[in-house]
Order: structure tokens, then C-alpha cells, then sequence
């Protein structure tokens, strides 16, 4: 009985180890799932963020090119209203699921930022749709436009804990070099 006394203290030494071990192991397991789980929302939000921007950018190209064949705009690739009637209902129906997703999703601060910036595409569609002859005030829903897609961008990116990125001005080739693309 003597030697079981004597070897108590290493096995209750090994008991408190493996328990220790048992618990790292269970802590490290959950932190490992709760940053995968962290990552992979951080994705699926990056893809709701991403077919948004999309979504809204189909309709500003198709406005684009209506404004240019009404004399507002530069684009090489001019539209009729009638042409475009088509592509602005099929643009607005694909951005209606993405901003479902992305009032699901998104941050408080990027769903305000996108309204802003969806509120500005909208008045461009409609300004198109009423055949309005306005290079100025094209111009200025343009800057409109540009500014709410910067704020959107910054939203996201800062959401996603991200850098401050590139402001998307650039010069247009053969263009105003100051001028930024749509």
C-alpha cells in the first residue's frame, strides 16, 4: 500500500495533464471553428457585395449608352430607348434577389450605401426612359453615380476589414485625362 502512496502524486500529476490537454485541445478546436466560420461568412458576403455591384453596374452601362445615343453621352456604343427597354428590365430583375442578399448579408453601413447609390441608378434609368436631352444634368447624375459607387466600395471594403482601395478614376483613353470612366 506503501508504493501506491508513494506513486500517488505522479498519477494525479498524469490525471491533471491529460485533463489540460483535453481542455487546450477543445479551446483550440473552437477557435479554429468559430475563425472558419468567421472566413466563410466574410466570402459569402464578398459574393452578395460582388453581384450586387454587378447587378447595379448592368443598368448603368445600359443607361450609358441610351444617354449617348440621345446626345448626353460619349459611349461608343450607342442604345435606343426602345432597344434598351429589354436590357433595363432584365438588368433591374437581376438586381432585385442580389439586394434581397444584400440586406440579408451586408453591414448596416453598405446597405445604406447601396441604397444611395441604387436611388442615383435609378434616376439615370428614368432619365433615360423619358428621352430627356440634358448633356449637363447627365453629367451630373453621372458624378452622382461615381460618387455613390465610391461610398459603396468604401462601405464594403471596410466591412470586409480591408485596405482603402482604388477610387476607380481613371483617365479615359483618348479622352479628358481627368475625366474618370463610368
Amino acid at each position: 500500500m506503501s508504493a501506491f502512496i508513494q506513486q500517488l502524486p505522479a498519477l494525479i500529476g498524469v490525471v491533471i495533464g491529460a485533463f489540460g490537454s483535453y481542455l487546450a485541445v477543445v479551446r483550440g478546436d473552437r477557435v479554429r471553428f468559430r475563425r472558419e466560420q468567421a472566413a466563410r461568412w466574410e466570402e459569402r458576403r464578398l459574393a452578395v457585395y460582388s453581384d450586387y455591384a454587378r447587378s447595379v453596374k448592368q443598368t448603368v452601362t445600359v443607361t450609358y449608352r441610351v444617354a449617348s445615343e440621345l446626345g448626353n453621352g460619349t459611349h461608343p456604343d450607342p442604345l435606343t430607348p426602345e432597344e434598351a427597354k429589354p436590357l433595363l428590365a432584365a438588368a433591374n430583375a437581376g438586381r432585385d434577389p442580389a439586394g434581397e442578399a444584400l440586406i440579408m448579408l451586408g453591414s448596416s453601413e453598405v446597405v445604406a450605401r447601396s441604397r444611395a447609390w441604387v436611388v442615383t441608378v435609378m434616376e439615370m434609368e428614368r432619365f433615360v426612359r423619358e428621352g430627356t436631352r440634358d448633356a449637363e444634368a447627365w453629367r451630373a447624375l453621372l458624378d452622382q453615380q461615381r460618387a455613390g459607387r465610391t461610398a459603396y466600395y468604401a462601405a464594403v471594403r471596410e466591412d470586409l476589414g480591408l485596405p482603402p482601395g482604388h477610387s476607380a478614376r481613371r483617365p479615359v483613353r483618348g479622352g479628358d485625362p481627368v475625366s474618370p470612366q463610368r
